[in-house]
Protein backbone atom coordinates (compact mmCIF):
# COMPACT_ATOMS: atom_id res chain seq x y z
CA UNK A 1 0.00 0.00 0.00
CA UNK A 2 1.09 3.21 -0.81
CA UNK A 3 2.04 6.07 2.04
CA UNK A 4 3.12 9.80 1.81
CA UNK A 5 6.89 10.28 3.37
CA UNK A 6 8.52 12.99 3.76
CA UNK A 7 12.34 14.64 3.61
CA UNK A 8 12.35 17.49 5.98
CA UNK A 9 14.86 19.84 6.45
CA UNK A 10 15.89 21.49 9.63
CA UNK A 11 17.95 24.76 8.82
CA UNK A 12 19.97 25.89 11.11
CA UNK A 13 22.09 29.25 10.85
CA UNK A 14 24.70 30.55 13.82
CA UNK A 15 22.72 28.17 16.01
CA UNK A 16 18.94 29.13 15.55
CA UNK A 17 16.27 26.94 13.76
CA UNK A 18 14.98 29.37 11.23
CA UNK A 19 13.47 27.34 8.45
CA UNK A 20 11.95 24.46 7.71
CA UNK A 21 11.25 22.64 4.65
CA UNK A 22 10.35 19.70 2.84
CA UNK A 23 9.96 17.26 -0.20
CA UNK A 24 7.01 14.43 -0.17
CA UNK A 25 6.71 10.99 -2.33
CA UNK A 26 4.37 8.43 -2.32
CA UNK A 27 6.02 4.87 -1.77
CA UNK A 28 5.18 1.67 -0.94
CA UNK A 29 7.01 -1.04 0.68
CA UNK A 30 8.54 -2.06 4.08
CA UNK A 31 9.74 1.48 6.24
CA UNK A 32 13.20 0.75 6.60
CA UNK A 33 13.10 0.67 2.25
CA UNK A 34 11.22 4.00 2.58
CA UNK A 35 13.69 5.47 5.26
CA UNK A 36 16.68 4.18 2.63
CA UNK A 37 15.12 6.07 -0.27
CA UNK A 38 14.78 9.12 1.67
CA UNK A 39 18.11 9.11 3.49
CA UNK A 40 19.21 8.64 -0.51
CA UNK A 41 17.40 11.75 -1.72
CA UNK A 42 18.34 14.26 1.02
CA UNK A 43 20.90 15.89 -0.71
CA UNK A 44 19.06 16.33 -3.94
CA UNK A 45 15.86 16.77 -3.06
CA UNK A 46 17.08 20.01 -0.35
CA UNK A 47 16.82 22.94 -3.39
CA UNK A 48 13.50 21.86 -4.74
CA UNK A 49 11.94 21.58 -1.13
CA UNK A 50 8.99 23.72 -0.24
CA UNK A 51 9.73 26.39 2.50
CA UNK A 52 8.15 26.93 5.29
CA UNK A 53 8.59 29.37 8.39
CA UNK A 54 10.20 28.25 11.28
CA UNK A 55 8.38 29.19 15.12
CA UNK A 56 9.33 32.21 16.36
CA UNK A 57 8.70 33.65 20.23
CA UNK A 58 6.59 36.78 21.05
CA UNK A 59 9.76 38.51 20.49
CA UNK A 60 10.14 37.61 16.73
CA UNK A 61 13.18 35.59 17.62
CA UNK A 62 13.82 31.94 16.11
CA UNK A 63 13.92 29.04 18.64
CA UNK A 64 17.77 27.99 19.04
CA UNK A 65 18.68 24.51 18.51
CA UNK A 66 19.06 23.64 21.74
CA UNK A 67 15.61 24.25 22.43
CA UNK A 68 14.52 22.03 19.42
CA UNK A 69 16.80 19.32 21.10
CA UNK A 70 15.17 19.59 24.13
CA UNK A 71 12.02 19.29 22.68
CA UNK A 72 13.27 16.59 19.84
CA UNK A 73 14.66 14.23 23.58
CA UNK A 74 10.79 14.56 24.40
CA UNK A 75 9.10 13.41 21.23
CA UNK A 76 7.49 17.19 20.93
CA UNK A 77 9.25 17.96 18.10
CA UNK A 78 6.56 16.72 15.80
CA UNK A 79 4.27 19.80 16.84
CA UNK A 80 6.70 21.71 14.95
CA UNK A 81 6.02 20.08 12.20
CA UNK A 82 2.13 20.42 11.82
CA UNK A 83 2.05 22.61 9.00
CA UNK A 84 4.48 21.08 6.73
CA UNK A 85 2.22 17.72 7.83
CA UNK A 86 -1.52 19.66 7.42
CA UNK A 87 0.04 20.93 3.88
CA UNK A 88 0.56 17.36 2.30
CA UNK A 89 -2.58 15.99 4.21
CA UNK A 90 -0.56 13.69 6.04
CA UNK A 91 -1.82 10.95 8.41
CA UNK A 92 -1.18 10.81 12.13
CA UNK A 93 2.67 9.32 12.74
CA UNK A 94 3.90 10.08 9.51
CA UNK A 95 6.79 8.26 8.08
CA UNK A 96 9.27 11.02 8.12
CA UNK A 97 13.26 11.73 7.68
CA UNK A 98 14.80 15.15 9.11
CA UNK A 99 18.17 16.12 8.10
CA UNK A 100 19.64 19.22 9.61
CA UNK A 101 21.19 22.02 6.82
CA UNK A 102 23.93 23.80 9.57
CA UNK A 103 25.47 26.74 8.26
CA UNK A 104 24.31 26.12 4.72
CA UNK A 105 26.20 22.41 4.64
CA UNK A 106 23.58 19.60 4.23
CA UNK A 107 24.19 17.23 7.02
CA UNK A 108 23.16 14.06 5.40
CA UNK A 109 24.14 11.01 5.86
CA UNK A 110 26.31 9.31 2.92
Amino acid sequence: MNEIILNIYLIINNNYVEEFRAVAYEREGGDDNKIAFLKSRAKEDYESAYRFDAPKDKHGRFMSYNRFAKLEKRGMQFQLFEEIFSNFNLPENPLICVTPVVDGKILAGE
